[in-house]
């Protein structure tokens, strides 16, 4: 009987010790392991880890939502409005250096930001800031 028991109880540690399920990512305090992959992508969305300490270009992303959640760090989000000289990619994306007629927001660490497929969007940061938020993109269906 106990070699029943420990043989059962070997099963129940290796069955907890098991690989993760496929499609489960786990990133503790919403950072991927240093050693692994830094996004993740599934059939209809991605999730990944952003970091910037400069400002960022005009950017529109037709087919995709994004939902930001900032970690850490400020910066100005400047979402609307048109995409100036705008110059599309051919794979969805469109970049330009600036936006005219965008709302202003300011943004800081546990702020969450939904930019809907279409919209323009661009950061800004002050001299000697940075920011570091987590992404979600959404396909279109």
């Amino acid at each position: 009987m106990k070699h029943k028991l420990l043989l059962l109880s070997g099963f129940a540690l290796v069955s907890v010790m098991a690989a993760d399920p496929a499609g489960f990512v786990y990133w503790p305090k919403g950072a991927p392991p240093s050693a692994g992959p830094k996004s993740a992508r599934f059939d209809n969305h991605s999730l990944s880890v952003s970091h910037r300490d400069k400002n960022g270009v005009a950017e529109l992303h037709e087919n995709q939502t994004d939902i930001m959640v900032v970690e850490s760090g400020e910066a100005t989000l400047v979402a609307g409005g048109e995409v100036v000289d705008p110059k599309n990619d051919g794979h969805g994306e469109v970049r330009g250096p600036s936006i005219k007629n965008g709302v202003k927001k300011n943004l800081s660490a546990g702020d969450v930001v939904h930019i809907p497929a279409g919209m323009p969007h661009q950061f800004f940061l002050a001299p000697g800031q940075q920011i570091t938020y987590f992404v979600v993109k959404v396909n279109k269906p």
